[in-house]
């Protein structure tokens, strides 16, 4: 014989809450790290190839349509900084070699 559900489970008397943090370097520290603003300005898609890597992706994954916006999100998701997938569209879209090289300053950093 089965029993109907008469209730819904319920989130465990311990819940975690996770603190956001921010990008340990701004969008425009690029010279910060001056090979990583060199490769992000003169050769970008290889940095992001080696972020990628570096993130533990395919280094393909740049290449691929919407690659790059699911690394930085995955890299803001994986490491609680805050932001949002619109910031992130916005800051691929108008200023690629500044966000590459925030994010591969990131990866090492935290690395």
């Amino acid at each position: 014989m089965s029993y109907p559900v008469t209730t819904q489970p319920q989130c465990a008397s311990t819940c975690y809450q996770t603190q956001l943090s921010d990008w340990h370097t701004g969008l425009t520290d690029c010279c910060n790290d001056m090979p990583v603003c060199l490769c992000g300005t003169f050769a970008p898609l290889c940095l992001a190839c080696r972020i990628s890597d570096d993130f533990g992706e395919c280094c393909c994954a740049p290449y691929l349509p919407g690659g790059l916006h699911s690394l930085r999100t995955g890299m803001r998701e994986r490491y609680h900084i805050q932001g949002s997938v619109g910031h992130d569209w916005a800051t691929l879209t108008f200023c690629l070699p500044c966000a590459l090289c925030q994010m591969a300053r990131e990866l090492k950093i935290r690395g």
